[in-house]
């Protein structure tokens, strides 16, 4: 293994043996050169992958060897704007050895490791190992960097028995740093019950309840580029999936699988998952609830097993001279046996002609014949049996099916008995009725039912696992949607049940777990706030008792207490765009969060100052430096500052207080340094 970068200049005992900037500069020297020798040696690797030669008679085979060659090279990809490590391992148990521990294994030309990958398993005890538990290891060491450059270290004795408690001013600054643009990875401050989670086997369903601040979302998308590595064979196999809530909330989170690495995991929202019709918009909410109502479900599975009908007569196929009858009693019994299966009911639909062609065979065997399953699969593909199959099991279209339903009062009321009252049949139907199914506009959760429909006839192929985070904001349909894209996979489910913000969101881990088909999986509670301060938590968390009484409060973990200000001012507006000119210099990226109805106003009251913004929805709104933020999409996002503009007018713009509250709490902790609050009406009661 590696050598200390420099065994003739022995560290000195720390005076302070939680951390201590070594301040031999031949120390750092000797780290950055080793930091320079594992980025020529990745450089190297990159190189020799990209000259391999492809030599295969078959082009197909070609084709896919250079698709994994090319993934390969962007797998190996070094930016220098990020560290190739960021901690070192010295073991003293079984045997001394050093690892360092990064983003990516390297190796040098020999194929000794430089550079051990945070997955592995020997990685383990920098996250995890204390004085108590020091699993082997004698020093952790933390490096500093700024803009990829060295600057920095500090090593931590796990020899001692010295009081613990102290703090990193490393992990500190790492954990603090301000940040512009997409998330990054939280690889270098990975904390002990983080890892926990992010390690988990591949078999195992997790939901993590987390507050605000936590890293639920960096936790979530770990534990994907842990599980790629740890079972690379199964899951590049079987797939990756991660799903966010909106198309801004993907390009925040784009960049962190790639920089660790993995490019295989696919990302995509709810919306474009169950999108196999053309989605126009939301409904109205009272018809989009009772869509999002588990009890759908069985109206839809009545409505498309009602389409096999019982025989009335007997199938009969011409063969040569001879006529073969398969009288109706007993075509009936194979149609109910195939019912009776579990099958799904396009499965049942290709089985039927080869069920009547086997009844068929067995008369002609019977009268003296000997056919072989040729002559079956011909028999099957007969006109007679396939017109007879057809008229018995009809093809189905989920989207003309659905269609059906919310356009025949008689039908949706045969296939609802007992499961929707009248006045909640009448809601479901259309006032006016499109001309078909291809010109109806479709809203998220008609697509979500369609879904639903096309997996009652065509069983969804399933993923190896499932990232699906603000999972609380889901329907009970919406949960079954994505469920069963990993049926026989596992899950990594997270939200926060404080932040359900739309009027189906679930009341409860259990239940929406039940909606996945997960109801076996655990739940981890994470309260320890890293991002967000302690004032603005603190604040934040005056609504808890109305929105979420049930949670822990969260707690702010960090040294830096943050800055909040609280200000009712004559025009919001005015004062939030003099509270942005004198912000717009410090580092860091900054949201104005306005309500809905307010974002063009806000619009344009930045443009007549001149002042450069992007409108998150716009294809480039990560990327800027200043955000106008409809409260509507702040989930999941987070800013070094906030401006705040009209509490009130957040909460009123739901359909309910606790759901406006509720809101508001997500748009109250999107703060990362400072959040300035600026109304002109009056702050809601719970914050006064």
């Amino acid at each position: 293994m590696p050598p200390d970068p420099d065994p003739t200049h022995p560290e000195p005992a720390p005076s302070d043996p939680t951390q201590h900037p070594d301040p031999t500069p031949s120390t750092l020297q000797a780290e950055k050169d080793y930091l320079r020798t594992s980025r020529a040696a990745l450089a190297l690797m990159r190189e020799k992958t990209g000259s391999l030669k492809i030599y295969s008679a078959d082009p197909v085979n070609a084709e896919f060897l250079k698709a994994a060659i090319f993934r390969r090279m962007q797998e190996l990809e070094d930016d220098p704007e990020v560290p190739l490590f960021f901690g070192r391992l010295d073991y003293l148990e079984p045997t001394e050895e050093t690892f360092h521990i990064g983003r990516r294994h390297v190796n040098d030309e020999q194929g000794e490791p430089l550079v051990v990958d945070w997955r592995a398993e020997i990685s383990v005890p920098f996250y995890r190992a204390s004085r108590t538990e020091p699993m082997g290891v004698g020093i952790r060491r933390r490096f500093g960097f700024t803009h990829g450059e060295m600057t920095a270290f500090e090593d931590e004795d796990l020899t001692t028995s010295a009081p613990v408690g102290e703090h990193s001013d490393i992990l500190d600054a790492e954990i603090e740093r301000p940040r512009s643009g997409p998330m990054r990875d939280i690889v270098a401050t990975i904390q002990p019950e983080q890892d926990v989670i992010v390690r988990a086997g591949v078999d195992e369903t997790i939901c993590v309840q987390g507050a605000p601040g936590t890293g639920k979302t960096a936790v979530g998308l770990h534990r994907a580029a842990y599980l790629l590595y740890a079972y690379r064979d199964q899951l590049s196999r079987a797939g990756v999936l991660v799903v966010g809530p909106n198309a801004s909330f993907l390009r925040y989170i784009g960049d962190v699988l790639p920089a660790l690495g993995e490019i295989e995991a696919k990302q995509t929202t709810v919306e474009e998952l169950v999108a196999r019709v053309k989605i126009a918009g939301p409904g109205p909410a009272p018809v989009d609830i009772l869509k999002g109502d588990a009890r759908m479900a069985e109206v839809l599975r009545r409505a498309v097993w009602s389409q096999v009908q019982l025989p009335k007569e007997a199938l009969v196929v011409p063969r040569g001279s001879h006529r073969w009858r398969v009288p109706a009693y007993e075509a009936e019994e194979l149609v109910n046996e195939l019912r009776t299966r579990g099958i799904r009911y396009g499965a049942g639909r290709a089985m039927l002609p080869q069920r009547l062609a086997h009844a068929v065979l067995l008369r002609m065997e019977t009268g003296g014949d000997s056919p072989d399953d040729r002559v079956q699969d011909s028999v099957a593909r007969s006109r007679p049996v396939k017109l007879y199959a057809d008229a018995l099991w009809p093809a189905v279209d989920p989207a003309k099916l659905l269609f059906r339903l919310f356009t025949d009062a008689e039908l949706l009321a045969e296939h609802a008995d007992g499961i929707l009252t009248e006045d909640e049949q009448a809601l479901l139907l259309w006032d006016k009725a499109p001309r078909s199914a291809g010109a109806a506009k479709w809203s998220v959760a008609d697509a979500t039912l369609i879904d639903e429909l096309a997996d009652l006839v065509d069983r969804t192929p399933s993923l190896g696992h499932v990232v699906l985070d603000e999972a609380q904001d889901l329907s009970a349909m919406q949960l079954r949607a994505v469920g069963r894209r990993c049926s026989t996979g596992s899950m990594t489910v997270l939200g926060d049940i404080a932040q359900g913000t739309t009027p189906w969101a679930t009341p409860s881990w259990d239940e929406a777990l039940k909606h996945l088909g997960k109801s076996g999986a655990h739940t981890e509670e994470l309260t320890a706030g890293f991002r967000v301060p302690g004032q603005v938590i603190e604040y934040a968390a005056r609504l808890l008792p109305q929105i979420a009484p049930h949670l822990t409060p969260p707690t702010a973990v960090r040294r830096a207490r943050g800055e909040l200000a609280i200000t009712q001012v004559p025009d919001s507006l005015a004062a939030a765009v003099e509270t942005l000119q004198e912000i717009t210099e410090r580092p860091g990226s900054i949201g104005v969060i306005v309500p809905d109805a307010l974002v063009p106003a806000a619009r344009k009251a930045l443009q007549d100052k001149g002042i450069s913004f992007s409108v998150l929805g716009e294809e480039d709104d990560v990327e800027a430096h200043v955000d106008v933020v409809p409260a509507g999409l702040a989930k999941g996002l987070e800013f070094d500052h906030v401006v705040l503009v009209e509490p009130a007018g957040i909460v009123a713009g739901e359909a309910d207080e606790r759901t406006g509250l509720r809101r508001l709490y997500v748009c109250l902790t999107r703060a990362v340094t400072s959040l300035a609050i600026l109304h002109t009406d009056d702050l809601p009661d719970v914050l006064r």
